[in-house]
């Protein structure tokens, strides 16, 4: 599941750079969470409300394939499984999480911005009922202001009718074309966690349940790319840590950066085989109620 502010699209970006079509391919049957926009109703939700979604989906799923899936997510998708694994543990086989942060406070580096504007941001979204896409926009510009020239000043000296410049303008249009972030969930996120790192100090409570990365005992995944300036390697490595991570963990490491695990061109290599390898060998596992 993709993150509630960028859409699902880069996961299916173009025939050849698709994750989705390369589990197919491997035999997985992927399916995929789209969170759309939001409208009246989800203006008002928060975190709980977005996982008990979640939760919805799992049991369908798990009743549809006789099963327990495994659950994958991606950046801020990935936070809202880990709250979905430990609600949820007998509908879920496997937990692979590809940069997704959890210790808010493990590396605040470049971050200043966003955190000491996250109060004010907050009292917008709360009068708005929702963080509009334009003002995402700027927080996500202010992790890195001269990455637009940079990249810009690349894309002129490509071959305007190649495949290279083709991929750059579909991957700026999926930049652009994000979602508004519903008000609760929006100050949840720039106040609770990013100000005051509520996953990351274990009070991060969903549904009355504390979510604990240390009590989730399902097989788990985390990828971090070392080069990620959206959400710092050491936030989303808090979820391997030894004593307070995730328990029957794989910690793979990548050279690559936030959007490049998933799109770039050592992407298949580097990503996505390990990933279908591991979620291919993860043992079958029976849903069971809970009661």
């Amino acid at each position: 599941m993709p993150s509630l502010i960028n859409r699902w699209e880069v996961l299916d970006l173009t025939a050849e750079k698709s994750l989705l079509r390369a589990m197919a391919a491997a035999g997985l049957r992927p399916y995929l969470v789209d969170w759309g926009t939001p409208n009246d109703e989800e203006r008002r939700f928060d975190s709980e409300a977005y996982v008990a979604r979640l939760e919805r989906a799992l049991a369908f799923l798990a009743k549809r394939a006789r099963r327990a899936p495994a659950v994958l997510g991606y950046c801020m998708g990935g936070t809202l499984t880990v709250a979905l694994a430990a609600r949820q543990p007998r509908r879920v086989a496997g937990l692979a999480l590809l940069a997704a942060p959890w210790d808010f406070h493990a590396d605040r580096t470049g971050h200043a911005f966003l955190v000491s504007a996250g109060p004010l941001l907050a009292e917008v979204a709360d009068k708005v009922g929702e963080l509009p896409v334009d003002v995402l926009q700027t927080l996500f510009w202010s992790l890195d202001p001269w990455l637009a020239v940079k990249k810009f000043g690349r894309f002129l000296g490509m071959d305007q009718a190649g495949a290279g410049a083709r991929e750059f303008v579909l991957l700026e249009d999926w930049l652009n074309d994000g979602a508004p972030l519903a008000g609760p969930v929006a100050r949840e996120c720039l106040v609770g966690w990013y100000g005051d790192n509520v996953p990351g100090s274990g009070r991060w409570v969903v549904g009355g349940r504390r979510i604990v990365p240390a009590k989730i005992n399902v097989p788990a995944l985390v990828m971090i790319p070392s080069g990620d300036r959206i959400v710092p390697p050491l936030s989303a490595a808090a979820l391997a840590d030894p004593v307070r991570g995730l328990k029957n963990v794989t910690r793979r490491d990548l050279p690559l950066g936030h959007i490049g695990m998933v799109v770039s061109g050592r992407a298949r290599d580097l990503c996505w085989t390990p990933l279908i390898d591991w979620l291919r060998d993860i043992p079958a596992k029976t849903p069971r109620k809970r009661h």
